[in-house]
């Protein structure tokens, strides 16, 4: 009698072991599924945001030109096309490199402390709210690290070799 007791409760404390380990690999999967959904509410709140705040304009090859029918795979490669001014000639960098170095707090880091060279409006970067700017960097660390380096910005006295818009224009 007194084994068939110890028995009972060997299986009893066995069940409820079991009971617990399916509940904690249940709750483990329920938080993974909702990581999982929102990564890809941040990614999607990313696509969004490059895509309404014009970042393709310039860092994307051709997308103004095409009226914005570059496929997303070719998004964020930056751009040969010169922008010449008074500061000398700047390139859109390829954000999918520039932005893939950095782990998520420091891109939060820089983009409220960077000031880039014209035409980049770096203020609006600082002046993004912390999970517009957390979104970003989902996204471009999603896209990936795709695409060439664009050249070096050159000094005021040198002109660029490829393609460029003088930015301001000459006044007539």
């Amino acid at each position: 009698m007194l084994l068939l007791l110890g028995l009972g409760v060997l299986m009893m404390s066995y069940t409820a072991s079991a009971q617990k380990s399916n509940e904690q690999t249940s709750d483990l999967q329920t938080k993974q599924r909702r990581a999982e959904k929102g990564s890809v509410a941040m990614r999607d709140r990313g696509r969004y945001i490059v895509k309404i705040g014009g970042c393709n304009d310039c860092h994307t090859d051709h997308y103004i030109e095409s009226e914005g029918a570059v496929g997303e795979k070719q998004w964020l490669k930056g751009s040969r096309l010169g922008w010449y001014g008074p500061w000398g000639t700047t390139y859109a960098v390829n954000l999918r490199r520039f932005v893939s170095v950095f782990p998520e707090d420091q891109w939060v880091s820089f983009a409220r402390t960077a000031k880039s060279r014209p035409p980049m409006p770096w203020w609006t970067l600082k002046d993004m709210n912390e999970l517009d700017l957390r979104a970003i960097h989902v996204f471009v660390k999603y896209l990936g690290p795709d695409g060439e380096n664009v050249p070096a910005a050159l000094p005021p006295d040198r002109m660029p070799n490829y393609p460029y818009v003088q930015f301001p224009m000459p006044s007539k």
